[in-house]
């Protein structure tokens, strides 16, 4: 079955930075898009960055300058590099693709950063 599998979350302070992975398996990692998405309490889960099979990128406006998305294929992970990291950006990070019709999550890493 498909799984996705996420690290790297964490507590930093405002301004630090965190890379948070996602390895997936179940499916043909080389040819999935895959995203990022993140949801904060009380809030509903946005997109923050996605990378298609090609390695095309797009990003939230709140993420674009500061989070790079990024694949390795030969490890069937997807990596948010977070820079310059703001209270704000505290949320549960979650990984995700479609394969099919059915739209597959991780279970989400928490990441907290502090003013």
């Amino acid at each position: 079955q498909v799984q996705l599998v996420e690290s790297g979350g964490g507590l930093v302070q405002a301004g630090g930075s965190l890379r948070l992975s996602c390895v997936a398996s179940g499916i043909k990692f080389s040819i999935n898009a895959m995203g990022w998405y993140r949801q904060a309490p009380g809030k509903q889960r946005e997109l923050v960055a996605a990378i298609t099979s090609v390695g095309r990128t797009n990003y939230a406006d709140s993420a674009k300058g500061r989070f790079t998305i990024s694949r390795d294929n030969a490890k069937n992970t997807v990596y948010l590099q977070m820079n310059s990291l703001k209270p704000e950006d505290t949320a549960v990070y979650y990984c995700n693709t479609v394969a099919g019709p059915l739209n597959y999550w991780g279970q989400g890493t928490q990441v907290t950063v502090s003013s």
